[in-house]
């Protein structure tokens, strides 16, 4: 993918500046205006295209763990030598959490699973019938039905933009042969111990927050938020600031948004507004 993009780049002599970090976007004179340390850009139109989840997120109370309690977000984790030897609280049932659990376990860590289920694929990914079935069942639901267009998709996006995807890879029986527990949600922190929502207290050696991410947009000084997972929109574009707009945000336009095939097409959106008000003259009413 990256040689493609630079090829691509390469071909059409796309002016690509690398290594550019932005931290501000603000409204200037007829357009916008992109801040990046000390340098600044000003540009008619921007498009944004830095995903859907760009912040490790753990909950408020993760402040409140024991300080003898070693504890990290997924995104940091790489292998089990960053774990003390003992006990292992995972906090978060999705794909993450899981495959983690099922790591550490099989490195003789007493593990146990909290958070609810997100659901499991019904077979296999790598088998037969998941590559022949239930991928391609999955491609077109995903691309085709499960979409803003439709109202189950209208009636589902909620779900997935604020919830765990199901677990594609390690099943309840995969846990279960390398002795995972899994428990109730992580409901509080009480004298520096994790307590779920059954009331049981644990006293874990190590904690593993594979509780997912977050948007990072407070970086844009534009009135465009919707909520703590997305900004306003409507398929990517913004319309209460004309010529912004966004791509690779989670279910922009379906399920499929946050995937290379999912982004084509939503990519191909976008520019068509772009050429659109282009050629309009940006006479947005």
């Amino acid at each position: 993918m990256a040689d493609y993009l630079e090829a691509y780049a390469t071909h059409f002599q796309l002016p690509v500046r690398t290594g550019v970090y932005v931290d501000g976007l603000r409204r200037g004179d007829g357009g916008y205006i992109l801040s990046a340390g000390e340098s600044r850009y000003e540009a008619k139109q921007i498009v944004i295209a830095t995903g859907s989840r760009q912040r490790p997120w753990v909950p408020p109370f993760a402040g409140s763990l024991d300080p003898d309690i070693v504890q990290l977000h997924s995104s940091a984790y790489r292998n089990s030598k960053q774990i003390r030897q003992g006990s292992v609280l995972v906090v978060g049932r999705g794909n993450s959490g899981s495959e983690i659990a099922r790591e550490l376990a099989c490195h003789g860590h007493p593990v146990v699973l909290s958070g609810r289920s997100t659901g499991h694929a019904p077979v296999s990914i790598d088998g037969f019938l998941g590559r022949h079935l239930l991928c391609p069942l999955a491609e077109f639901v995903f691309y085709r039905v499960l979409t803003t267009d439709t109202k189950i998709g209208r009636w589902v996006r909620p779900y997935v933009i604020s919830r765990g995807r199901p677990v594609m890879r390690v099943k309840r029986k995969d846990l279960a042969a390398v002795g995972v527990e899994r428990v109730p949600r992580t409901a509080k922190i009480n004298d520096g111990l994790p307590v779920f929502e059954d009331g049981r207290v644990l006293n874990p050696a190590n904690v593993i927050w594979c509780t997912g991410f977050r948007p990072d947009l407070e970086w844009i000084d534009l009135p465009i938020i919707a909520n703590e997972f997305e900004p306003i929109h409507e398929r990517g574009v913004v319309k209460g600031s004309p010529g912004l707009y966004f791509v690779g945000l989670e279910f922009l336009y379906s399920v499929a948004s946050g995937t290379i095939p999912g982004i084509s097409r939503d990519a191909s959106y976008i520019a068509d507004k772009i050429a659109a008000r282009v050629g309009s003259g940006y006479s947005d009413g």
